[in-house]
């Protein structure tokens, strides 16, 4: 019993984090109904950015505090981001309004690639290490009541703890704000949108500088868990899986799908594993996910698209 719960605790975790990744795609795509396929890009920008500039900037201002270099950098990543987001308003999307959405995403697609060389060429394009001050020495719990406790990792109980407060605090936001409501105004109807004064240009710089922190702190997350590279584009892309899962417009989705996700492919892997060779943790995200485009191609929570004629 307490193996299966370290499996259960272990695939909750992972499951946040892979959440937090596909709030990016619901963002982007419940503000201007794009599919952005540049997430996986701006998570590995972002992270980038953060480890060199943690580095730099003590160098540049001469001082050596860990944790006032780490919230500058963070600041400095931030501005980057936003940076991100305003490019991409300003000559992508901007460009494009009320276009094919065949045509948003191959723009989103050729930003994914822009971001992958520039940021490369900017930071390096080493493994690089981020040290937020997470800890990362295991922790038993629930000794009293299984012999031995339950092993869990410290580092990934915070990651799943700010993952989670992230992801309230978004949902919050798209619900309880008026440039929530702006958003999900112009996910409906762009024109519908522009028609009574909500400003596109405006809604989607912000919708994409949120989503554009999103990935920092995801970056930030897996940068410290398995180091600044280019597979973390590979994590990011796990998010595909857990927005079809949940739907492409719902937040609780992302949360539910990547729940489902994280726990799926840890308990499938440690017992279904031993009798298909392995290897199940890497592939069962998306069989699911095409098991449900088979079956309820909306996802769990997502909404059901109805064509008249």
């Amino acid at each position: 019993m307490a193996f299966f719960l370290e499996a259960l605790i272990g695939g909750l975790m992972a499951g946040m984090l892979y959440s937090l990744i596909a709030l990016g795609f619901v963002l982007i795509y419940k503000a201007s109904g794009v599919f952005n396929f540049a997430q996986g890009a701006m998570v590995l920008f972002a992270a980038l950015a953060m480890a060199r500039f943690s580095e730099w900037i003590p160098q540049w201002l001469g001082f050596d505090n860990k944790i006032l270099a780490n919230v500058l950098a963070f600041a400095a990543a931030a501005v980057c981001m936003m940076i991100v987001a305003w490019a991409m308003e300003r000559w992508v999307l901007g460009k494009l309004v009320n276009q094919e959405g065949i045509t948003l995403l191959m723009a989103t697609l050729g930003a994914s690639y822009f971001l992958d060389g520039s940021g490369q060429m900017i930071f390096g394009s080493d493994i690089y290490k981020i040290d937020v001050g997470m800890p990362k020495d295991p922790v038993f719990l629930l000794e009293s009541v299984f012999q031995g406790g339950v092993l869990v990792n410290k580092e990934d109980v915070y990651a799943a703890l700010i993952a989670a407060a992230l992801v309230a605090a978004l949902a919050l936001f798209f619900q309880k704000t008026s440039t929530g409501r702006a958003l999900r105004a112009v996910a409906d109807d762009h024109q519908a949108a522009q028609s009574i004064g909500i400003p596109l240009n405006r809604i989607w710089i912000i919708v994409w500088s949120v989503a554009g922190l999103v990935a920092l702190v995801a970056g930030i997350i897996w940068g410290s868990k398995l180091g600044v590279q280019f597979s973390l584009q590979l994590v990011a892309l796990k998010a595909l899986p857990v927005v079809i899962l949940g739907g492409l417009t719902s937040v609780p989705g992302a949360i539910i799908g990547g729940l489902i996700i994280g726990v799926g492919e840890k308990l499938s892997e440690i017992y279904i594993g031993p009798y298909m060779g392995g290897g199940i943790e890497i592939w069962f995200a998306y069989v699911m996910a095409l098991l449900f485009l088979l079956v309820r191609p909306q996802g769990l929570f997502g909404e059901k698209i109805i064509d008249r004629v």
